[in-house]
């Protein structure tokens, strides 16, 4: 630190030498001009060193106020040149008075009064530029051994990248490609756009490409995924800016590239938030989010934490994962505006406890056992999480006042065939009937997988990929809805501010996706090739999976809502005192641990449970590996 202090004072100290002596060769060139570059006459000199005795210590104050100094040579740039013109004309105007005032301009030519600050001005101005230019466009040994780079995409994003390639990186600009006509044979920081994206092969092979980075933030899937697989073919490996809404407004930069994720590649157009309904749903509230450090509650905390809630109330049983969304949401915001509790939805001291002393306005619940497999050997904490654990914070919800209460479910609860998919189908059941004899507002929001989410099928994927595979596929034929962490978020947001209470939300997921495709998708963005380099074994459908999930019931009457991606299921409607009387019985059965015994309370509370069965096409033993 003190050496780096060191030398940000003797740079200082260099320019302003710099500066100074630029006062007397910009004076002593004004009278060369002036005479034509010949000899000055005796009677002018005279002249030149009143001006220079003026102009220096004028100069010198003028310099120093117009803060000539606070800027770095190596980042030169227009407030720079206004500075040092203000200095200048300034400086200039008055040693100029002071010379008339004290020997009235004798020996001192009208011509020097413009071309002296013109002088100074360049003199002052060219040596930053140059020295800026040459930091920028550095061509010494060591450049060889940078990266040959194209960026694909010649709008903002990518001159703001060339910008900072140029100033010092491991990657050297070679050119771009755009599909703009216009921006085509034209050059953008001294780099050409060298054609189309359409070309992109050619123009690797032709100009020697090592790497190809991604400057279009706003491009759709299908973009991209064109551009990698051109990439792939062209043997070049491709790295991309983050998508507009993981930049949020954050500069472009080299630190920001990264490797082409899957969630680019089967990623959807981005989510138009209605901002206004969000403000007045969070801000100036208290919010509660439970599971708030798992994948989809911590993301849930980040944008809520954009609407300036009053408080933000981090709630999880996970100390690990608490603790890592607690550090990085305190450096975004007061500590004073967050809270973070260990707790257990189960544990209903704690829980009334939470309630009693802050009284939140909005409850996001995303607390549940996830995992299907998990779930279906453990369905006693199964059951206590997903259903008793949500009745309990729904309860305390309307005991204490709660405005809207946003329960976050899954496409596992339609139909169920699993434990998991039916305690969040009874979660649902009781959410809704709750929700007619309370002012509080119960709001569902239904939707599928999200890429990337802890223990899900993407990070097991990565791994077995690191380890040589092979990659594990339960079936050929399987598929999945998906969505990536922060649409799955912004649109459980979306639909909380727009319900009025006893909704089901259900979110549009897109056009599922086979898992197959899914594993060799992420094993080409490996650099390697499915069948070839890395196996996928097919090793069966597991215990309570289902071969396709569905997002709503085929009685649910399904109508569009004021946003494009999100549809509204009709609620069922359940005995109320036949529903208390299940839910005592599952919480006996419960405590009594018998298995057999809540499989069957569960199944009446969830009837869809018990009758539907969705037939299983047997595995062909041919198909069970792909080579």
């Amino acid at each position: 630190m003190y050496s780096g202090a060191l030398a940000v004072i003797r740079s200082h100290r260099a320019a302003f030498v710099h500066d100074v002596l630029w006062v007397p060769v910009s004076l002593l060139l004004a009278y060369w001009v002036r005479f034509n570059f010949g000899a000055i006459p005796s009677e002018f000199w005279r002249g030149y060193a009143w001006m220079l005795a003026m102009a220096l210590p004028v100069q010198i104050a003028a310099f120093k106020y117009f803060g000539l100094y606070r800027g770095i040579w190596r980042f030169a740039s227009m407030p720079d040149l206004v500075r040092i013109l203000k200095a200048v004309v300034v400086g200039a105007t008055c040693a100029v008075l002071l010379v008339f005032l004290l020997q009235r301009l004798e020996g001192v030519p009208r011509s020097v009064f413009l071309l002296y600050p013109l002088f100074l001005s360049l003199g002052l101005a060219v040596p930053r530029l140059l020295y800026r230019w040459s930091k920028d466009h550095r061509f010494d040994l060591s450049r060889g051994a940078d990266q040959r780079a194209l960026i694909v995409g010649a709008g903002r994003a990518g001159e703001l990248l060339v910008r900072d390639l140029i100033k010092g990186s491991d990657y050297s600009p070679v050119g771009f490609v755009d599909d703009d006509k216009i921006k085509q044979g034209r050059e953008i920081q001294g780099v050409r756009v060298l054609g189309a994206t359409s070309e992109l092969k050619n123009v690797i092979r032709n100009f020697s490409i090592d790497v190809v980075l991604l400057a279009i933030p706003s491009a759709s899937h299908t973009v991209i995924q064109r551009i990698v697989q051109s990439c792939r073919e062209a043997d070049v490996s491709c790295r991309t800016l983050p998508s507009l809404a993981e930049l949020a407004g954050g500069a472009v930069e080299v630190s920001k590239l990264r490797e082409v994720r899957i969630g680019d590649i089967l990623g959807r157009e981005a989510v138009a938030l209605d901002d206004a309904g969000l403000s007045s749903l969070l801000s100036g509230k208290c919010v509660l989010v439970t599971g708030a450090g798992g994948s989809i509650g911590s993301e849930l905390c980040r944008q809520v934490l954009r609407y300036d809630p009053e408080k933000l109330l981090l709630l999880d049983h996970g100390e690990f994962n608490l603790y890592r969304i607690d550090q990085e949401l305190c450096l975004r915001a007061d500590n004073a505006a967050i809270a973070t509790l260990l707790g257990d939805v189960r544990d209903a001291v704690r829980m009334r406890g939470i309630f009693a002393e802050y009284h939140p306005h909005i409850v996001l619940h995303a607390a549940a056992y996830k995992h299907v497999p998990l779930v279906e050997h453990n369905p006693v904490e199964g059951i206590k999480t997903n259903v008793l654990g949500t009745k309990l914070m729904a309860d305390l919800a309307v005991e204490f006042g709660v405005e809207t209460f946003v329960f976050v479910s899954t496409d596992k609860a339609v139909n169920p065939t699993n434990l998991m998919g039916a305690t969040k189908r009874a979660a649902e059941i009781y959410c809704q009937n709750l929700n007619s004899r309370v002012e509080t507002h119960f709001i569902t929001t239904r939707f599928g997988n999200v890429l990337g989410s802890a223990g899900s099928v993407v990070p097991l994927f990565r791994e077995q990929i690191s380890a040589g595979g092979p990659v594990t596929v339960t079936h050929p034929d399987i598929t999945r809805y998906f969505m990536t962490i922060p649409e799955a978020c912004q649109l459980i947001l979306q639909a909380g501010s727009m319900g009025n209470g006893g909704e089901i939300f259900v979110l549009e997921m897109g056009e599922p996706v086979k898992i197959v495709h899914l594993a060799e998708q992420m094993i080409r963005l490996s650099g390697l090739e499915a069948g070839k380099d890395i196996d996928i074994n097919f090793i069966g459908l597991r215990p309570g999976e289902k071969l396709h999930e569905e997002l709503f019931y085929g009685s649910e009457t399904l109508a569009g809502t004021a946003h494009p991606k999100i549809m509204l299921a009709a609620a069922r409607n359940t005995d109320w005192a036949m529903l208390q009387d299940m839910l005592v019985g599952l919480e006996q059965a419960c405590t009594s641990r018998n298995a057999d015994q809540l499989r069957n309370r569960l199944k009446s509370l969830v009837p869809e449970f018990a009758e539907y069965k969705e037939p299983e096409p047997a595995l062909n033993p041919e198909q069970t590996t792909l080579h």
